[in-house]
């Protein structure tokens, strides 16, 4: 089956991967679960992101409506970022897919 025609048989997963395919966005939707976080914060949870690389998948995130990023006026300027309500509904998505990689990580049979 060729690319199209996969595109085409499951098009919601594909649109949700288009917001969702960046390498890091599972692991940052994951940590901004726990609440509102600076960035050094968030980058203290998801360490095995790269600083430029968490950047680049909290903007997207942000375009996407999936995370909300707040200025804070003041001295130095603080930024928090936050689940928007389409990020928070997201998470029970996030814990079948943590189920399924506990009910499956040790196995090695592809059935």
């Amino acid at each position: 089956m060729n690319e199209t025609k996969r595109e085409e048989s499951y098009p919601s997963i594909c649109s949700v991967l288009e917001i969702l395919g960046a390498k890091w966005s599972f692991l940052v939707i994951a940590a901004l679960s726990k609440g509102t976080m600076r960035f050094q914060q968030l980058h203290r949870e998801v360490a095995v992101v790269r600083t430029q690389s968490l950047t680049n998948v909290l903007r997207h995130l942000e375009q996407s409506g999936i995370v909300h990023r707040e200025v804070i006026p003041t001295v130095p300027v603080s930024v928090h970022y936050s689940l928007t309500e389409k990020g928070r509904d997201f998470q029970n998505a996030l814990k079948e897919m943590e189920r399924w990689a506990e009910r499956w990580q040790d196995s090695n049979k592809a059935d």
